[in-house]
Formats: structure tokens, sequence, C-alpha cells
């Protein structure tokens, strides 16, 4: 009796799902921001045997949720080719009314976190109307709003810290154990946020309308996208994020400063960068902003651990965005060819 040959198999081989398995890794945006992190933690864990403790990467993390969660709202904007200049005048503005209110008792902490966030809202309502009604450039209209924010804060606070807050409004900011490490309940809280929004930018209607709005807003239209919604809707959503992370800032210093944050802008568009968010819009994950951000609190980490001065850190920062967004407008003009 003869033999039947088995039929060939469908499967690919071992080694050629994984060599596919990587190029799917490779090609992944958050892939490069990662790589870049874990190079730069085994880097500076060499230079400072501080550095890999677990006290010293949970102040990593903690000195990353607010930027990080105002990072998140950036993203979201720059996804739509814009971008915000405002977020942490914004932000600044948010901690200052909240802090006020609980402080003086005019309203119950709750309502008055409420109302903090709520503020935010409307500078991201505002903001988003002037692109999208007005046509006017998002740099344009952030830029101004960034001055009304600030001046609102200084001129809200009379230029005072606020102290003696309730804990409602600090509690964030408390710790809890994990192994040997202490946690604060914001960094869950920050982590809890990105990973809600990655499934809703890569699972949702709603996040495959945003890439397509960043993408082509005219082809988005013309395929029954209500882009001009969207687009406010978008921009009001950032202004909450900058709340809740107004509320971060007030839990992590536990009080109301007016000049807290108010450069945190240019930390949170540059974590947003190196975690492979193209400026150009269309192209990125929220996962690799958390990395961009952890990357910036990293360097700094590290650098101060090394001894160096607070503006060659500034330095090395700005290197890193320029290379970031060379590497991206590289890849771009390789994805036309």
């Amino acid at each position: 009796m003869t033999a039947t040959a088995a039929p060939p198999t469908a499967t690919p081989p071992t080694a050629a799902r994984a060599a596919r398995a990587r190029l799917g890794f490779l090609s992944h945006p958050t892939a490069g921001p990662l790589v870049a992190l874990l190079v730069a933690c085994l880097f500076f864990s060499f230079q400072s045997e501080q550095f890999l403790s677990g006290g010293n990467l949970s102040l990593v993390v903690q000195q990353v949720m607010v930027v990080g969660t105002l990072a998140l709202g950036q993203t979201l904007i720059i996804l739509t080719a814009g971008i915000d200049l405002s977020c942490g005048a914004v932000m600044a503005f948010g901690t200052i009314v909240m802090a006020k209110l609980a402080a003086e008792g005019t309203l119950p902490p709750l309502v008055a976190i409420a109302a903090g966030i709520g503020v935010c809202a409307l500078f991201g309502l505002a903001n988003g109307a002037l692109v999208t009604f007005v046509k006017l450039p998002p740099f344009i209209v952030t830029l101004g709003m960034l001055n009304v924010a600030f001046a609102l804060t200084h001129i809200y606070s009379d230029e005072q810290t606020i102290t003696e807050l309730p804990g409602l409004l600090t509690g964030l900011g408390e710790t809890f154990p994990l192994g040997r490490t202490d946690i604060t309940y914001g960094s869950v809280l920050t982590i809890a946020l990105f990973l809600c929004f990655a499934y809703l930018l890569g699972r949702t209607a709603w996040g495959k309308h945003t890439y397509a709005l960043g993408n082509s807003p005219e082809v988005a239209r013309l395929t029954g996208i209500r882009t001009t919604r969207l687009q406010l809707g978008i921009y009001t959503l950032a202004g909450v994020i900058y709340g809740v992370a107004a509320l971060l800032l007030v839990s992590r210093t536990g009080v109301g400063d007016p000049k807290a944050g108010q450069t945190d802008n240019l930390d949170a568009i540059t974590a947003v960068v190196l975690g492979g968010t193209s400026l150009f819009g269309g192209r990125g994950a929220v996962l690799g902003t958390l990395v961009g951000a952890l990357i910036v609190g990293v360097f700094r980490n590290g650098l101060q651990l090394m001894g160096v001065g607070s503006i060659y850190q500034t330095l090395i920062t700005g290197g890193l965005v320029i290379l970031a967004v060379t590497v991206d407008q590289f890849s771009r003009r390789k994805a036309r060819r």
C-alpha cells in the first residue's frame, strides 16, 4: 500500500513568523520611543547607582504624571494637525480656580474641583470655536489664549500662593505601597487615562475619525464625518484633560501656585513629539506620548543625578525634540516615495 504524502502546511516557518513579528514591532509608532527610553534607562543606570532604585523611579513617575496628562490632551489636538500653546497656562488657571474656591470655602471641595476643570474646558471650547468657525490658525489662537490664561491666573490669585487646601484636593498626591516602592494615586489615574484613550483612539469610530481629520480634513468631510463638530469636541475634551492635570498639580504640590506649571506646555509638546506623534497630524499613539513623557522625566532625573546643571538639561531636551521632528520628516518623505 502506497503512503500518501502529507499536504503542505499553510503555517509559515517559525523563523519567518518571528521575523514578521519583529518587523511588525519596529513599524509600530511606539517602538522607536520605547527603545530610546530603554537605552536611556540603561545609560543612566551605569552613571548612577541610585537611578534604578524604587524610590527614584517612583519620583520620576510622580514628576511625569502632570506633564504626561497635559501631553495626553495635547496629543489629541496634534493628531488633528493642530497645536495648543496655551495648555500649561490653562492648567495653571484651573489650579488657582479650584484651590481658591475650596480654600476660601466659597464652594464645597468637590464642586470647586469641578469648577476648575470646567474653566479649563471653557478655554478648550473657545480655542476650538476660533479654530473651527473663525478659521484662525491654531498656533495664533492658542498663543493668544496662553496670554489670556496667564493674565487671569495672576489677576485671580492676586499673585498669592494659596495654602491650607482641603484633603480632597490633595488626595491624589497620597501614596500607597507597591512592594518596596510608594506609588501615588495620581500616577495610577494618569496611567488609567492613557489606557482609556488608547482604547478610544484605536478601537472606536471616534478614534478613526480623529485620525482621518488629521490626515485630510476635506477627505474626512466628504466621507460623511462631521469635521467641525469633531474638531470642536476634541479641543473641548483636551481642556477637560488639562483640568485633570490641574488637579494632579495641586495634589502633588499641596498648594495653588500661580507660577507653577505655566511653562509645562513646552514639556507637553516635547513629550508628544518624542512619543512619535507627527506634528503634521494623522499619525501617532497616546501610549507613545506616555513613553515620550517618561523619556523627558528620565533624562532630567538622570542628568540631575549626574550633577548636570538645569540649563544643560534644557539644552539636551531641545536637541531631542529637533532630532525627533527630523526623524518624522524623513519618514514622511520616505512614505511618499
